[in-house]
């Protein structure tokens, strides 16, 4: 039996994969496909592809396609989540800054450099036309760590997706200033090289079922109950969440890694760009 590592986000995003793997799905091809959370999001999990910690990422478009410039041996292999994630804008409760506009010039916790909250951090000053070469971080690793650093002062702001942090606004832990969805769709999947090489027929076993979870996903009986319930979450959130979010079974469009990269080279996050085909699994 063969077994893989995958890794993603502990969010809601990413259900469909934990029902297929405790349905016995991927057992059945014998596929040992072990889940391993990356609460530190899309930098932690392109470290783990470049170490072997991992063979399979669930991951932002704009991390896999930055850190694939830069040398990580993985390709895109299909797109997984084919809308926009909406990235929330917090600051502490008690913070002095209460719109976006205030936000200019200070200083965003990211969870590591690489990671969405740092390369949306960019984004988000370009849309404001803000100086991107005043930007200022503080790594905080993961959402505790933004916790903390808000609560404490240490950092002023943090980008984290929208649903994930609305409790802590509920709980008055976090205030949201406004919204900052991507461009482009936004989780895709990625393969390291060498398991492409290797084991092509399981990855696209793989993609096969998780393509057919998510072909129904919405149709599950009460699975807004189930999302609830699993990630702690209000069940109007969820279901507002449902209606906004597309799981897709199809390679991403070449006009998206295109958009993806004229973003990041105009923020110079990349230094080049590549043709789609690079960043794409060979046909």
């Amino acid at each position: 039996m063969d077994t893989i590592k995958i890794g993603g986000v502990p969010e809601h995003f990413n259900l469909p994969w934990h029902l297929s793997i405790e349905d016995g799905s991927y057992l059945k091809e014998n596929i040992q496909l072990e889940w391993i959370d990356y609460p530190g999001g899309t930098g932690a999990m392109c470290e783990g592809l470049r170490n072997k910690d991992i063979d399979i990422a669930i991951i932002l478009t704009e991390g896999i396609v930055k850190d694939i410039i830069a040398g990580n041996p993985s390709k895109i292999v299909q797109t997984y989540i084919e809308t926009p994630l909406i990235w929330g804008i917090h600051v502490g409760a008690e913070s002095e800054y209460k719109k976006l506009s205030d936000l200019q010039n200070s200083k965003a916790a990211i969870s590591r450099y690489g990671s969405g909250s740092h390369l949306m951090s960019y984004v988000n000053a370009q849309n404001q036309g803000w100086n991107i070469t005043n930007l200022q971080f503080e790594v905080v690793k993961n959402l505790d760590g933004a916790i903390d650093a808000l609560t404490n002062g240490t950092a002023d702001y943090f980008m984290w997706e929208h649903f994930t942090t609305k409790p802590l606004v509920d709980n008055n832990t976090f205030r949201r200033v406004s919204d900052c969805p991507t461009p482009w769709p936004c989780f895709v999947i990625a393969v390291r090289e060498d398991l492409l090489a290797n084991k092509k027929e399981q990855i696209k076993c793989i993609l096969d079922i998780i393509n057919t979870t998510t072909s129904d996903f919405k149709q599950i009986p009460s699975i807004d109950k189930t999302l609830a319930h699993r990630y702690d979450q209000q069940l109007n959130d969820i279901q507002e969440w449902l209606t906004l979010t597309e799981w897709s079974q199809h390679i991403i469009k070449k006009e998206s890694l295109v958009e993806v990269q004229n973003r990041l080279f105009n923020l110079d996050i990349i230094d080049k760009k590549v043709s789609p085909e690079e960043l794409l699994m060979p046909v």
